[in-house]
């Protein structure tokens, strides 16, 4: 890479990678990622196990609470959720939506133009729709144009049954 001519020359190089373990740790550039679920209904349908592992009975609406923490002002944010395979995200402004009637889709996204520094909470309704064990991808934000600055949450195993 060379300039040719008066001024500066703008560049950036980035890296796009396939982790060797799904069993990724949290980490922070720029934002602290934190998720955590709730039953809907009975809290026992949703549970975290004493190993670290979430159980979620087989049918359960399940609140998916994330917390983003930022230290300064970010711009152009995309925050997403990944979720387990065994789960669908429910559109609860959609009529039919309590009876079931969804589109499948693998994660949740939120995006905002601009963040002040603070702590902020989102929160959207997933179903648990097929029993097994699942990895949990960990959520991540990031600024869309400065990928460098990003977090995530660590990797989670769930139980549906």
């Amino acid at each position: 890479m060379q300039k040719d001519g008066s001024g500066r020359l703008y560049y950036r190089i980035a890296l796009n990678y396939a982790p060797s373990s799904l069993q990724l740790d949290a980490v922070n550039y720029g934002f602290k990622i934190e998720r955590t679920y709730m039953a809907v209904g009975d809290p026992s349908h949703v549970q975290k196990q004493s190993d670290g592992i979430w159980k979620f009975k087989l049918g359960e609406k399940v609140k998916v609470i994330l917390i983003m923490t930022v230290t300064q002002r970010r711009y152009h944010i995309a925050l997403v959720d990944y979720l387990p395979a065994g789960c669908e995200p429910l559109n609860t402004q959609l009529k039919g939506t309590l009876t079931g009637d969804t589109e499948s889709d693998e994660r949740a996204e939120a995006f905002r133009s601009l963040l002040w520094p603070g702590v902020y909470e989102w929160s959207y309704i997933m179903r648990a729709t097929c029993a097994g064990t699942f990895i949990v991808p960990p959520a991540k934000a990031e600024e869309m144009y400065s990928p460098e600055n990003f977090g995530r949450c660590a990797s989670e195993k769930a139980v549906i049954n």
